[in-house]
């Protein structure tokens, strides 16, 4: 079955996690991503751990399926021969060095295009290529600093947290895929490729969307509110008697069935609680009186009363009940796959299910270097010619 992305090849000089994210959405819809790494050392990331699965970090394994990997010392002339004709092949380039290194490699946009007219070039940086901060070094967690999705993420009384995946990575990584595809479309129209500029910093600043509308709104700066939500209350975590439920009571009707099921319709009374407005300039007040009673009940009896009743609630589960919940198996939210090394590993699934054209894990994370030999004899070199190149640390 054809996938949406069959006949496109990617050629990607990324490394850590908002290049190789992206470039793996691609591979899992079906575009051959060649993964060009440096011999001995490769993708930093394969350094980082533990865990580490038959010599291989499990970090690496989580963002590096559907590719292939080819080594090239790029400060070799040959090396960079390879390359060239690598791009000449392919249709997306992807690289997330730090702003001026292409120049120093000779592979900005401007060089690539030389090569291949109509190459999809994207450049994912911390700031962007005009940014005043361009040449500033950037790793995910200054990012949620600077872009100011720490300062609004924790508890009022504690210290800024980070979130606890590497969110500005990743979501910079979905850019990256976002424009990559509009790109490709574009080009599909008018045959002409372009410079895709991803910044880290924009990413984590375009999801800080209704935070950043309150204050342009009225120029106040949003604060940590827990895990409160700012314009909705109760809309947070509640502590029972053996852990934690959540409350999502997004409207008035929900609020009715909401003090209905507790038996305490005596808040409408309240005028602290009688609609959204007064409970938002409450919060903390309310839930003292909510906390009182959940501690009378086990987390799983509030979430059978509150389903029963048409009150969204949930449970502060673990990645542990989560990767084994039934649910992950039924959607296929986790795969199994051979690995050259580390043996049967299981890696998350693909989220996007398309009903015609899905996506699937191929191949699972390459080895250093794992299929340089092919992707030679695939541009036409010989056996020889490829024997030569590893005795001349060219490969």
């Amino acid at each position: 079955m054809q996938k949406p992305l069959s006949g496109i090849k990617v050629v990607d000089l990324s490394r850590f996690i908002a290049g190789p994210y992206c470039t793996m959405k691609l591979g899992d819809m079906g575009a051959e991503v060649i993964k060009v790494e440096t011999p001995g050392r490769g993708d930093d990331s394969r350094e980082l751990g533990p865990p580490f699965l038959g010599g291989e970090s499990a970090y690496y394994l989580s963002f590096n399926r559907n590719k292939k990997s080819i080594t090239l010392n790029l400060r070799d002339q040959k090396a960079q021969e390879i390359l060239r004709r690598l791009i000449s092949e392919a249709d997306v380039f992807v690289e997330n060095f730090r702003v001026g290194i292409t120049e120093q490699m000779g592979l900005t946009y401007d060089d690539v295009k030389k090569i291949k007219d109509d190459i999809i070039y994207c450049s994912i940086t911390g700031y962007g290529h005009n940014s005043p901060y361009r040449e500033k070094p950037s790793f995910d967690v200054m990012i949620q600093g600077e872009a100011g999705l720490m300062s609004i993420t924790g508890f009022p009384d504690g210290p800024p947290q980070r979130v606890g995946v590497a969110i500005a990575d990743i979501i910079g990584g979905f850019h990256a895929v976002e424009g990559i595809l509009l790109a490709l479309l574009v080009r599909q129209k008018t045959g002409q490729g372009q410079f895709i500029d991803v910044s880290l910093m924009d990413s984590i600043i375009a999801i800080l969307t209704y935070q950043a509308g309150n204050f342009l709104a009225t120029g106040e700066a949003p604060q940590r509110v827990g895990n409160r939500h700012p314009m909705i209350t109760p809309y947070e975590s509640f502590e029972t008697s053996d852990g934690y439920v959540i409350f999502a009571v997004g409207n008035q009707r929900l609020w009715e069935s909401f003090v209905k099921t507790l038996n305490r319709e005596d808040l409408n009374e309240d005028p602290r609680f009688a609609d959204i407005k007064s409970r938002n300039q409450h919060p903390g007040e309310l839930k003292n009186i909510l906390e009182a009673i959940t501690r009378q009940k086990r987390t799983a009896e509030w979430v059978k009363i509150m389903e029963t009743a048409g009150v969204p609630c949930g449970r502060i589960r673990t990645i542990e009940q989560v990767l084994t919940d039934p649910h992950v198996a039924v959607r296929e939210m986790v795969i199994e796959k051979q690995h050259p090394t580390a043996g049967m590993i299981k890696l998350i699934g693909v989220p996007i299910k398309l009903s015609l054209t899905p996506g699937d894990i191929k191949l699972p994370p390459p080895t250093l270097g794992q299929h340089t030999d092919e992707i030679l004899k695939e541009i036409g070199f010989s056996g020889q010619e490829i024997a030569a190149l590893h005795e001349n640390g060219v490969i």
